[in-house]
C-alpha cells in the first residue's frame, strides 16, 4: 500500500470565479432578505403565526448573528399586515371598589377620542356647575330653604313664649340662651326681691310652671338638629337638581356620541351619579355655605381626576395588527405596574398611575422577547407563563409578588389577551429550557432552528451577492465590486469551516463590510475592492493575535519544544486549537510516549493528573484496545505505556490526538524515528481508521506559520483525515506554498497511511494468517510485542520458580 501523496493545490481552497456574476457592482442587484439560506426556520415561524391553536408560539434558535431577529421582524411584518388592528384598552375608576379600577376595550382610536370627551366634560363641568350654583335661581331657592329653616325655629320659639306669657312667665333670650321668669300684674319682670316678698305657696307654683315649660323648651330645642338636618337634606336635594340640570345635558350628549357602546353608556351614567353625588367637588374652596348646608368638602384636581380616562393602549395610529420587541423585559416593562407618588410621607396611588407593559401594547399582535434577557430579570419569566396559561394579563407589582412590603395597592381588572410570543435565543438556552421547565413545551410549541450555514451551490453565490447588496444599501456601506463578492463568499466558507457551505453570520458580513468600507475610504475608492476586503481581514486578525504571537514567538526562540525538521523516536507533532473569544487559531505540542515490558496499560499523564477530559481518556483507551486487537489477539499484550502532551499545563480535551498519539506509540514500539517535520491531527477508531475533526484549516494555517517562523525547508506539511479535505479553505498563501512544494498537505484514510507518511516505512498490510511482511512497520510492532510477552512469561516462569524452591 503506498503511502498518500500530498494533495494539490488545487483541492485546497475552493475558490468563488467573479465572472459567475454578470454584474461589475452590487448597485446593480436588487435588495434580498436572508430567507434563503433559513428556509426550515422561516417556514416553522410563518407556521407558528398562522395557527392560532393554544400554545403554538414560537421559540427561535441558533448561534448570535444568524439574522433570527431580522428573520422574525420580516415574517412578522407580513403576518401583521393581515391582521385588524385591535382595540384600545383603558382603565377607569370603579364608583363601587376603588381599589379595583375598571378595565374597559373600546374600538381602535374611540380610546383617545373619549379620553378628550372626558377631559373636555371635567372643564366644562368645572365651570358650568359653580356657575349654575352663582345664579340668582339658586340664591333665592336656597335663602328660601334657610329662611324657611329660621322661620321655623322662630315661630316654634314665639309659641312657646306665648304659652308662657298665658301664665304670666316671660321667655327671655340671654347671651347663653333662653330662660324663663315671672311677670307682674303690669306685665313686667320680676325682680328676685320682689320674688321673694310673695307668698311661698305662690312661689312654689310659679316655679311649677317654669319646670313645666322647660321641659317643653328642651323638647323644643331638641327638636331643632332634626329641623337643621332636615334642612340640609332640602339643600343637598336642591344642589343635586341643580347639579343634574348642569350635567344631564353634557352626559347625553356623550352617550348620544357613544351609543354604540353600551360598556361606555353604562359608564357614563355612573359618572353622572358620581359628579351629582360629589357636586362640592367642583366648586370653588372660597364658597361661603350656610350653616345649614353642612361642611363642605373641597377635593381639588386630585378629586376630579377620578372622571379622567387612563388610556393604557392607544392603537389609533396602527394600521395593522402591533409588533412589540421589548429590549428590557423586567416584571414591570412586560406586565405592566402601578406606579406610586409621595405625599406627606405617604405612597398613595390611583387608577391613573397604571403603567402598560409590554404585553398591553402587543395585546392582539406580536411580542419579540430575547430569552436569555427574559429570565435574568426575576419572576419575569414566571409572569409572562402565567399570562399566557391564564389567557389574561393580571396586573401586580413586583413588592407584593416578592412578599416585600404591604403597601395597600391596586387590583385592576385583568385584561384577557391574545398574542403570539417570539423568543429568540441560542440552542443551549432552548434545551435546557425544555428539558427543566415542564410547561414551556406547552407554551412553546413551535421551534425555529436557524442554521449556521448553508449548502455552497452556484445559486446560493448569486443569492448572497443580492444579500451583500442589501447589506450595503442597509447600511450606507459603498458597493462590492463582482471580485470582492467573491472574495467574500470565500471568507463565507472559511467562517462555516467547510468549502462547500457557507456561514450564515449575518452580522459577521457587516462587521467586515463595515471595516472594508473604512479601508475603502482611506484608499479613496468609490467601491470596495478585494483589497479593501483583504485588508479589513487582516486588521481583525492583527488585533486580535496578540497570544498567538506570544506563542508562536516561543516556539521559535525555543522555549516551547517544537521540532519542525529531522526525526525522532516516541516524539510526534500534535496540532490543537485555541478560542479566543472570536478569534481562533492552531497551537503545536509535542506528543512522546516510551513503551516497556508491562500488563498492557496505556498510562494517559493527562488523565492520571487531572488534565485530561473523558473525551480525551475515551481516545486514549481506544488505542489500547487498537494495539491488543491487531497486535496481540494470541498473546498477552505485555506492553506499558506511557503518553503526554509536552509543556502543556492546561487542561487536554477531545479525541483530535488519538491518531497522533497512536503513530507515536507505534514509533517507540517499532523504533521507527518520525519525521518532526510533519505535524499530524486526527481521531481513531478500534479498527485504526481516520476520523474527522474540526479546525482543520486553522491547524494547518497554524503550522505553517509556526514553520514559517522556524524557517521554512520545502519538507514540512500536515496530515489530516480524509474526510476533512471537503473542509480546506486555506489562505490564498499556504495554497500559492503548497503550489511551490513548500508546503505539503497529505489525507489519510487510516493508521497505516499515517504511520508510513511519518517513518517513511512500509506499514504492510497482514496476511490471512494474521502475519505481516518481513521489516514492514506492522510486523516490527508486532515482534516487539511478542519479544514483551516472551519476557513476561519467562520473567513469571523465574518467579514461580524461586517461589517453588523457598
Amino acid at each position: 500500500m503506498p503511502a498518500p501523496k500530498a494533495l494539490s493545490s488545487t483541492s485546497l481552497r475552493k475558490f468563488s470565479d467573479p465572472a459567475q456574476f454578470t454584474f461589475q457592482s452590487t448597485d446593480e442587484l436588487e435588495p434580498c432578505s436572508n430567507a434563503f439560506s433559513q428556509a426550515r426556520a422561516l417556514s416553522a415561524i410563518q407556521f407558528g403565526l398562522r395557527i392560532h391553536n393554544g400554545g403554538f408560539n414560537i421559540f427561535a434558535l441558533g448561534p448570535a448573528g444568524v439574522g433570527k431577529l431580522t428573520t422574525l421582524h420580516q415574517a412578522v411584518t407580513q403576518e401583521a399586515a393581515t391582521r385588524p388592528v385591535p382595540p384600545d384598552w383603558c382603565y377607569l375608576h370603579n364608583f363601587d371598589d376603588p381599589q379595583r379600577p375598571r378595565a374597559l376595550s373600546l374600538p381602535a382610536g374611540r380610546g383617545a377620542t373619549l379620553r378628550r370627551a372626558m377631559q373636555h366634560l371635567v372643564e366644562e363641568l368645572s365651570a358650568s356647575i359653580p356657575a349654575a350654583f352663582e345664579s340668582e335661581d339658586y340664591r333665592a331657592r336656597l335663602e328660601e330653604l334657610e329662611q324657611e329653616f329660621k322661620e321655623r325655629q322662630s315661630e316654634a320659639i314665639d309659641q312657646l313664649g306665648e304659652q308662657a306669657k298665658a301664665q304670666n312667665i316671660a321667655l327671655l333670650h340671654t347671651p347663653s340662651g333662653f330662660a324663663f321668669a315671672p311677670l307682674s300684674a303690669h306685665g313686667e319682670v320680676l325682680k328676685p326681691e320682689h320674688f321673694q316678698r310673695l307668698p311661698a305657696s305662690e312661689q312654689q307654683q310659679i316655679e311649677q310652671t317654669i319646670t313645666a315649660l322647660q321641659q317643653d323648651l328642651q323638647k323644643l330645642l331638641r327638636q331643632f338638629p332634626l329641623w337643621a338636618k332636615e334642612a340640609r337634606e332640602k339643600v343637598k336635594a336642591l344642589n343635586r337638581q341643580m347639579a343634574e340640570l348642569a350635567v344631564t345635558h353634557l352626559i347625553e350628549d356623550l352617550q348620544h356620541q357613544n351609543s354604540d357602546l353600551p360598556a361606555v353608556y353604562d359608564y357614563l351614567m355612573a359618572v353622572k351619579k358620581d359628579v351629582v353625588e360629589h357636586v362640592d367637588a367642583f366648586l370653588q374652596s372660597g364658597d361661603n355655605r350656610t350653616a345649614a348646608a353642612g361642611p363642605q368638602i373641597h377635593a381639588g384636581t386630585a378629586q376630579l381626576q377620578r372622571y379622567q380616562i387612563n388610556l393604557i393602549v392607544d392603537n389609533s395610529s396602527l394600521a395593522c395588527a402591533p409588533i412589540v420587541q421589548e429590549g428590557l423585559p423586567s416584571f414591570g416593562n412586560l406586565l405592566g405596574r402601578v406606579e406610586y407618588q409621595a405625599q406627606m410621607g405617604t405612597l398613595v396611588t390611583d387608577f391613573t398611575l397604571i403603567k402598560a407593559g409590554a404585553l398591553h401594547r402587543a395585546n392582539g399582535g406580536y411580542l419579540l422577547l430575547d430569552a436569555r434577557q427574559l429570565l435574568q430579570h426575576p419572576l419575569s419569566w414566571d409572569g409572562l407563563k402565567r399570562t399566557l396559561q391564564t389567557g389574561e394579563i393580571r396586573l401586580d407589582t413586583l413588592e407584593r409578588s416578592l412578599n416585600l412590603f404591604s403597601t395597600v395597592s391596586l387590583e385592576p381588572e385583568p385584561i384577557p389577551i391574545e398574542v403570539k410570543v417570539l423568543l429568540f435565543g441560542d440552542r443551549q438556552l432552548y434545551y435546557l429550557l425544555n428539558e427543566h421547565d415542564p410547561d414551556f413545551q406547552e407554551l412553546f410549541k413551535v421551534m425555529s432552528d436557524f442554521d449556521d450555514s448553508i449548502t455552497r451551490t452556484p445559486d446560493t453565490e448569486r443569492c448572497y451577492a443580492a444579500l451583500f447588496a442589501s447589506i450595503c444599501r442597509d447600511h450606507q456601506l459603498r458597493p462590492l465590486s463582482r471580485e470582492t463578492v467573491a472574495g467574500l463568499i470565500e471568507h463565507g466558507a472559511r467562517l462555516a469551516g467547510d468549502a462547500d457551505r457557507i456561514s450564515t453570520h449575518l452580522r459577521n458580513y457587516t462587521d467586515l463590510l463595515s471595516e472594508a468600507d473604512y479601508w475603502a475610504d482611506a484608499a479613496g475608492s468609490e467601491q470596495i475592492r478585494r483589497e479593501d476586503l483583504q485588508q479589513a481581514i487582516e486588521q481583525q486578525i492583527y488585533r486580535a493575535e496578540r497570544m498567538r504571537e506570544n506563542i508562536y514567538r516561543t516556539i521559535s526562540d525555543g522555549t516551547m519544544l517544537i521540532d519542525v525538521s529531522g526525526a525522532k523516536t516516541g516524539q510526534i507533532n500534535g496540532l490543537s486549537v485555541l478560542q479566543l473569544g472570536q478569534f481562533a487559531f492552531a497551537q503545536a505540542v509535542r506528543i512522546t510516549a516510551t513503551t516497556r515490558l508491562g500488563d498492557g496499560k496505556v498510562i494517559d499523564i493527562e488523565r492520571e493528573t487531572e488534565l485530561g477530559g473523558p473525551i480525551h481518556s475515551k481516545g486514549v483507551l481506544i488505542l489500547s484496545s487498537f494495539l491488543a486487537t491487531r497486535y496481540a489477539s494470541e498473546h498477552p499484550l505485555s506492553m506499558s505505556a506511557s503518553l503526554v502532551f509536552e509543556q502543556s499545563y492546561g487542561p487536554v480535551e477531545g479525541d483530535s490526538a488519538s491518531l497522533a498519539e497512536l503513530c507515536v506509540l507505534l514509533s517507540a514500539l517499532a523504533d521507527a524515528p518520525i519525521r518532526q517535520s510533519l505535524a499530524i491531527t486526527g481521531s481513531v477508531n478500534q479498527h485504526g481508521q481516520v476520523q474527522p475533526i474540526g479546525g482543520v484549516n486553522e491547524k494547518i494555517e497554524g503550522f505553517y506559520d509556526i514553520c514559517c517562523s522556524i524557517g521554512l525547508d520545502g519538507t514540512q506539511g500536515v496530515i489530516i483525515p480524509a474526510v476533512n479535505q471537503r473542509h480546506l479553505m486555506l489562505r490564498e498563501d499556504i495554497v500559492e506554498a503548497a503550489a511551490d512544494g513548500q508546503f505539503h498537505i497529505y489525507a489519510v484514510h487510516n493508521a497505516d497511511e499515517a504511520i508510513e507518511l511519518l517513518t517513511g516505512i512500509p506499514a504492510g498490510e497482514a496476511d490471512i494468517a494474521g502475519g505481516f511482511p518481513a521489516n514492514s512497520l506492522n510486523w516490527r510492532v508486532a515482534n516487539r510485542l511478542l519479544e514483551l510477552a516472551q519476557l513476561r512469561h519467562d520473567f513469571a516462569q523465574r518467579n514461580n520458580g524461586v517461589s517453588g524452591d523457598a
